[in-house]
């Protein structure tokens, strides 16, 4: 018996022997192409957040803008005027939220998602489009904000945030340390989100994703709601402490969470206008280029979270003097 001839398949070609890149996305934080540079992107976008601690204004942005607004809206001096009743307190909620809306976190939150709204097909599908990031958002907002809410009415007058002790060089009040602890996680976690953007950490939401595809959005809009837990803001102070003096959770959860729906509703009706009249461009620019969703999306979350931490960790502690020095602009 005689052995066959066998046939020998050819040596594959150079390019069958390579690996391709990973350039799919796991989750909507680590989308499409890793970009070129990215030690560039990374330090130019720390850089721009750094400065933005240098030339921030506080007193500008809460008391001219969010101040004027609020006055304006509820159509007295909001903090001359007190809270009195359940109606006028979840209306002042609102307000106050609104009032807040032009901060540094929620307007990088919402551009970190502006390549969400890059849609196409006909005038249904781009009319429903943004409401779905905004709807999953709202879902982890308001759980965030209504169980915040919730412990503030139970007790909020033994948390830091109720102390009114002054703030003197040398020392923290207790609601200072909140808020440096509060807003330092959130600048730590964004600059995490804009490194996984680039790929140069791993994706948190990677393995969840695959089976819950909007729990990115849903911790997305927990981070937003994150912004209240003891922001400093004098109006959003004025909420806490009539909630947590009021005694009532089911006060406490509907105030914070209409505060925190009125702090985004601005920002939800731009990113819906963006959608509307400008998602077919944006979805033909990152089409062009796929390392320009990432890019877009890292830079967003690395200048808001270099921002968030510089400012609320380290510049505050030379505001009281606990460390020598930070730059500063004159007016700010």
């Amino acid at each position: 018996m005689t052995n066959t001839d066998r046939r020998t398949s050819p040596p594959p070609a150079d390019d069958e022997l390579r690996v391709p890149a990973e350039t799919g996305r796991t989750s909507i934080f680590v989308p499409g192409e890793t970009p070129r540079r990215r030690g560039l992107i990374i330090a130019l976008s720390v850089l721009a957040g750094f400065l933005l601690t240098v030339v921030w204004s506080a007193e500008f942005v809460d008391r001219t803008i969010g101040d004027n607004v609020a006055n304006t809206l509820l159509g007295h001096d909001a903090k001359e005027t007190p809270i009195s009743g359940v109606v006028a307190g979840v209306l002042f909620a609102f307000v106050s939220g609104i009032a807040g809306t032009f901060t540094a976190c929620n307007v990088a939150a919402f551009g970190a998602l502006a390549p969400l709204a890059g849609t196409s097909g006909g005038r249904l599908s781009r009319f429903l489009a943004p409401l779905r990031p905004l709807g999953w958002m709202a879902v982890g907002m308001i759980a965030v904000s209504a169980t915040y809410g919730v412990v503030v009415g139970l007790v909020g007058t033994a948390m830091p945030q109720f102390s009114t002790a002054s703030n003197t060089a040398g020392s923290l009040s207790p609601r200072s340390i909140q808020s440096m602890v509060v807003f330092g996680a959130i600048g730590l976690i964004m600059i995490y989100l804009g490194l996984a953007a680039l790929r140069v950490v791993p994706d948190p939401f990677a393995r969840i994703s695959r089976r819950y595809p909007n729990a990115p959005l849903v911790f997305m809009g927990a981070l937003i709601a994150g912004f209240l837990i003891g922001r400093p803001f004098s109006l959003f102070r004025q909420m806490f402490r009539d909630a947590a003096e009021s005694g009532n959770p089911l006060y406490g959860a509907a105030a914070f969470t209409l505060q925190s729906i009125g702090n985004i509703v601005i920002m939800a009706v731009l990113f819906i206008l963006l959608t509307w009249f400008a998602g077919s461009r944006l979805q033909r620019w990152f089409a062009a280029r796929p390392s320009r969703l990432a890019a877009t999306m890292a830079v967003a979350f690395l200048i808001a979270g270099a921002f968030t931490f510089l400012y609320w960790d380290i510049r505050l502690l030379a505001r009281r003097e606990i460390i020598p020095w930070y730059p500063t602009a004159p007016w700010a």
